[in-house]
């Protein structure tokens, strides 16, 4: 998507390709072209506006009053704010605010990490899909966590990480916790779903040099090419700094 080049599309490009691959999957096995997405924990808006934009409608649950805030100035912005609909609420109650078999796609991006039971969470995202929805799933891997504190001579907390039950690498560590791809399609598994796909996000891009990717002309476009080859190479799950899951629920898709 244009919106989002050219920096942050280092960090998005390849799990919007998966999802528009979904949305356009959904909308014709529907026949809806409008479809009903929900964002749990979707802040500002960095999925929802761009989602709102093609035309679906989106709810956002996220427990932040000013990132709401701040989706509700961005949707007016990009003249969507009849199509974005922003919640109070978080992973833990999701159902008390948000509709039951309701959704044609949910969207749980970076919940996992900050949740006190990811199973819970996962288990709520998945009923509030409808009959043969979508659920996109993306959350922190352990293994970039280990790589890049390793990369930047931290060894002693590179050895924290891969050893601690959450993946932290010290006191100091921001993300509570990080996941494995197994660990992540167990949760999708468990919660009833088929595992549709999984992908690394920013396996390399933020390993790269910032300056390297502003400066050489044609990196920027060559780094997101390389993204979007090893995403789905398992050998590359194991070192990226974010996991994304498709799950996909039973049941017929027109619903």
């Amino acid at each position: 998507m244009s919106d989002l080049r050219p920096r942050a599309a280092l960090r998005t490009a390849v799990v919007w390709e998966v999802l528009q691959d979904a949305l356009e999957r959904r909308v014709k096995a529907t026949g809806r072209q409008a479809l009903d997405v929900l964002d749990t924990g979707g802040g500002s808006g960095n999925f929802a506006v761009p989602l709102a934009r093609l035309g679906h409608r989106v709810t956002v649950v996220d427990p932040s009053p000013n990132a709401l805030f701040a989706l509700e100035r961005r949707a007016a912005e990009a003249d969507v704010a009849e199509r974005v609909r922003g919640v109070q609420g978080d992973a833990h109650g999701l159902l008390d605010v948000a509709r039951r078999g309701g959704y044609d796609i949910v969207l749980c991006h970076g919940v996992l990490e900050y949740v006190d039971d990811p199973a819970e969470g996962v288990r709520n995202a998945v009923a509030a899909l409808r009959p043969g929805g979508v659920l996109s799933l993306l959350a922190a891997g352990l293994g970039g966590a280990v790589l890049a504190r390793a990369l930047a001579g931290h060894f002693a907390e590179a050895h924290q990480a891969l050893t601690d039950p959450n993946g932290r690498w010290g006191s100091g560590d921001p993300v509570p916790r990080r996941f494995t791809a197994e660990q992540l399609t167990g949760l999708v598994e468990q919660a009833g779903l088929r595992v549709g796909a999984v992908h690394g996000v920013r396996v390399f891009s933020d390993l790269v040099p910032g300056v390297l990717v502003d400066t050489e002309p044609g990196a920027l476009d060559a780094l997101l090419k390389l993204e979007a080859a090893a995403a789905e190479l398992a050998a590359f799950h194991s070192v990226a700094t974010q996991l994304h899951v498709l799950g996909e629920a039973a049941g017929s898709a027109a619903g």
